[in-house]
């Protein structure tokens, strides 16, 4: 066997494993979709199979009427006033808490950060019941500002995420600044946020993704149906105790997914960007 057929070779098992195992990391998603334009008979007894014996289009119109006089158009508008806000709060102060550890000096700063680092190994479900008390004693329940207000904190995956990139920004940009007369803000404002716009971008792709889907705090603190989320709304299809709507059920799941997928087309670019650069020293 020559070099060339050789490398011809490894270069079709190179694909085609490629291929293969892209195909089964989306075959549940491929499926969803697949299940939400079948009838509901049809989606567990015709289960393996990706095209539908009968195409139904019900399953978007059954979906989207909701339930009561609350259309599923309402629970994406929920998601969208929950999700925006708080995505603009974590990444705005996780920038600025960022720059403060990169690039001030002050007293007990690696005590903070090490505390900051110690918040990303505590379990969510350590912190419900402390954090349900406080904001139910505040009076927050029901509301949407126990999710959004603490996002106005930073969060420390981001925090640390934003310091990397800092950190391989040169200081002496910092420098040159301070002497032509900008301040801390002014360093901030001017040289740190065009230059770590990828990793802000980032960011606010992560804290999109993450409270889009976020099941478990709207289930905690939301108890009005006409507040709720996607993410709660798509399991009010499923009902024990009678018929499961899957059909609906799978239909608004594929429409739940477009938000995501237009927020990763459209900043892809700053994503990989962003990841791939995080870290580097200059």
């Amino acid at each position: 066997m020559n070099r060339k057929t050789k490398r011809a070779l490894t270069t079709f098992a190179y694909h085609f494993f490629v291929i293969l195992f892209g195909f089964l990391m989306i075959y549940p998603v491929l499926w969803m979709m697949a299940s939400s334009f079948k009838p509901h008979a049809d989606i567990f007894t015709d289960a393996y199979s990706l095209i539908p014996r009968r195409v139904v289009f019900a399953n978007y119109a059954n979906g989207w009427r909701g339930f009561g006089n609350n259309t599923f158009g309402t629970f994406f508008a929920n998601s969208f006033k929950l999700v925006i806000p708080a995505t603009i709060g974590v990444v705005i102060t996780s920038a600025m808490a960022a720059f403060g550890f990169a690039r001030v000096r002050f007293r007990l700063s690696k005590l903070w950060f090490t505390c900051m680092i110690i918040t990303m190994l505590l379990p969510m479900q350590v912190l419900m019941i402390p954090q349900y008390i406080l904001f139910n004693k505040l009076g927050w329940t029901d509301t949407y500002l126990p999710i959004i207000v603490p996002a106005f904190c930073g969060q420390a995956f981001f925090i640390f995420l934003n310091m990397q990139f800092i950190q391989g920004i040169p200081i002496e940009l910092d420098e040159s600044a301070t002497i032509d007369g900008c301040g801390r803000v002014g360093i901030f404002l001017r040289i740190m946020i065009p230059l770590i716009w990828p990793a802000m971008i980032t960011s606010m792709i992560f804290s999109f993704y993450w409270r889009w889907e976020d099941y478990l705090s709207p289930l905690l603190y939301i108890r009005t149906a006409k507040k709720y989320p996607v993410s709660i709304a798509l399991k009010l299809f499923s009902d024990p105790a009678s018929v499961s709507d899957y059909g609906a059920m799978f239909a608004m799941s594929v429409l739940s997914l477009v938000p995501v997928f237009v927020i990763f087309v459209a900043f892809q670019r700053y994503l990989v960007e962003g990841i791939a650069t995080t870290g580097l020293k200059g």
